[in-house]
């Protein structure tokens, strides 16, 4: 679709916005490392487990939070999650959230949307208590909103091990130069690097189906690939492992109803801790990933 001018010419909508973009004062980053934070407490830690549910659900602006809610209850692969990565979310729906499922959860935001006019930013949810949290402001702001990324960082303890947890929303490809995904993901793999834990696990939206080798060539397992897409045909929400695996190559999938809550659909695995699991796990062929999008839990 073009978009009319009075000007008697027509500008494509993607052009219209980079030029109303840099017209604009920019927008409200928070480029604070330290906040604005926003945590909630206090689930008591999770028993002794042998594994791990991990989701990751970008609610499409935190618009339909409720949705979402229902969504995780009635639906296996995400009713027992022990942990939940969340994207585009402001605080009100991360308290929502984590309140009627039971979660602790830390939320930073990266901006005020100037779309929404509310705050824009990522979330961590657990059974066990969050700790060593942190905002990891994500190298480039975007091109034409100038508007800051970031990954959301925090750590679990399950029984003697040390877990580390990113929630990830890099920069769409439109607000992209030739290499900007990668550096953002390689920020986040170095950052993982310092943390001193048995084991990381990153997910979220990568906004990118191919991102995902800077960070296998990192030394991490991506457990996502090869599943089917989570936004209309592209698989850009992605999850990534280090230090533990799969409990079995088909224990990861997409809910592919999500009630309509978002333009993005679940991504899922289960995770072995404790040593149930066996590092390679995560290479899974083609015709095992096709069959995943709703296998029993």
């Amino acid at each position: 679709m073009l978009v009319k001018m009075r000007l008697g010419f027509r500008l494509s909508p993607i052009l219209l916005f980079a030029l109303l973009a840099s017209s604009c004062a920019g927008p409200l980053n928070f480029r604070d490392a330290s906040g604005p934070r926003y945590s909630g407490c206090c689930v008591p830690a999770g028993g002794n487990v042998d594994s791990l549910r991990v989701v990751t659900f970008n609610i499409e602006f935190a618009l339909n939070v409720d949705r979402a809610v229902t969504l995780f209850e009635r639906t296996p692969e995400l009713r027992d999650a022990d942990v939940v990565f969340l994207q585009e979310m402001d605080v009100v729906g991360t308290r929502k959230f984590a309140h009627a499922l039971g979660y602790n959860y830390v939320y930073y935001p990266a901006t005020i949307h100037p779309k929404t006019g509310r705050p824009f930013g990522d979330a961590i949810l657990a059974r066990w208590p969050i700790e060593d949290d942190k905002k990891i402001l994500l190298p480039h702001l975007g091109r034409f909103g100038k508007t800051q990324r970031i990954a959301v960082a925090g750590t679990i303890r399950v029984d003697d091990r040390v877990i580390r947890l990113y929630s990830v929303h890099l920069a769409t490809g439109i607000e992209s130069r030739r290499g900007w995904q990668p550096d953002q993901a390689r920020a986040i793999a170095a950052d993982a690097d310092t943390a001193h834990a048995d084991a990381v696990i990153i997910g979220g939206d990568f906004n990118s189906g191919g991102v995902g080798e800077t960070l296998h060539a990192d030394g991490y397992d991506w457990v996502s690939r090869g599943l089917p897409p989570t936004v209309s045909m592209f698989s850009i929400d992605h999850m990534f492992l280090r230090g533990v695996g799969l409990t079995r190559p088909d224990a990861r999938g997409v809910v592919a109803d999500n009630n309509g809550a978002s333009d993005h659909l679940p991504l899922w695995v289960t995770v072995g801790v404790g040593g149930r699991y066996a590092p390679g796990l995560a290479v899974v062929s083609a015709v095992q990933s096709s069959a995943t999008v709703r296998p029993a839990p």
